[in-house]
């Protein structure tokens, strides 16, 4: 723009808010408007100005540690998002990044749109601040205590929960197992004992067959609940047989009674010459 006769100046866009998010000067200002500058550089030769809005108001990243200190909790505005996570606007000029991993400590979430959306309010904690780059590294899930730590006491090795299939696909099932956790079960192991197959929405028991707090997974099958229960009570009818066959008093064979009174008859022999002695 022109601020006198032959004398430009430029404020440029970047140079109008802390914000991140403006990306046209329109949606900051309107042809008419008065406002407040800080003059950034003169050039006298070409004579040329340019000017600064952002700058009459403190940078907010300069007490960043101070205002959101690590392990801190705000509630910050939904801006963006990526397949990776969604950035949520603390203050204007004051941005963080919570990713995709860190809003569900349960859910699987493929998209940050399952979760919430764009403009909606988000209570998050600061996990990391890198201060040179202007980043905030912000999580949702670790307002809650981490409930793997319940899961590995109750998702034990072998236990049965009752569990209702949410999907099927060319992998295997997701089965939502009690306390809004997810299980995983192979195809094969989604077969039930008349042979066919489980569908979505059927409720069945499922055997833990795998559980890794580490990497949030479980792995479960209905089809082990009742095979190995098969077996389980083959095995006890064959211990049965086997217990029927044998008498539970073993009778004395001859051999056994002929060892015994040869070794009576050695004793007796050392007895007699001890005598003589």
């Amino acid at each position: 723009n022109e601020i006198a006769p032959g004398i430009e100046a430029l404020l440029h866009v970047s140079e109008m808010s802390w914000s991140q998010h403006l990306r046209s000067a329109q949606e900051f200002l309107k042809v008419g408007d008065e406002v407040e500058v800080v003059i950034l550089t003169l050039d006298r030769t070409e004579r040329k100005m340019s000017f600064g809005m952002k700058q009459l108001k403190p940078d907010p990243w300069q007490d960043i540690e101070t205002k959101y200190p690590v392990n801190s909790k705000h509630v910050g505005k939904v801006r963006n998002f990526t397949n990776f996570g969604i950035f949520v606007e603390l203050e204007e000029g004051v941005d963080g990044l919570v990713h995709i991993s860190d809003l569900s400590w349960t859910k699987k979430i493929k998209h940050p749109s399952e979760f919430t959306s764009i403009g909606a309010d988000l209570e998050v904690v600061v996990l990391e601040i890198d201060k040179e780059n202007r980043r905030l590294s912000l999580g949702h899930k670790q307002l809650e205590e981490n409930p793997w730590d319940v899961f590995e006491t109750i998702f034990t090795i072998n236990s049965i929960h009752e569990g209702t299939i949410v999907e099927i696909n060319d992998k295997g099932a997701v089965i939502a197992l009690p306390y809004g956790v997810e299980g995983f079960a192979t195809l094969k192991n989604i077969i039930k004992e008349d042979g066919s197959r489980a569908k979505v929405d059927e409720k069945l028991p499922f055997k833990v067959m795998e559980f890794s707090k580490a990497n949030k997974r479980i792995v479960v099958s209905h089809t082990k609940t009742y095979e190995e229960s098969k077996s389980e009570n083959q095995a006890k009818k064959e211990e049965k047989k086997s217990k029927k066959a044998k008498p539970v008093i073993e009778k004395t064979t001859l051999g056994d009674i002929t060892n015994l009174a040869a070794i009576k008859e050695e004793l007796d022999k050392q007895q007699k010459e001890e005598k003589k002695q």
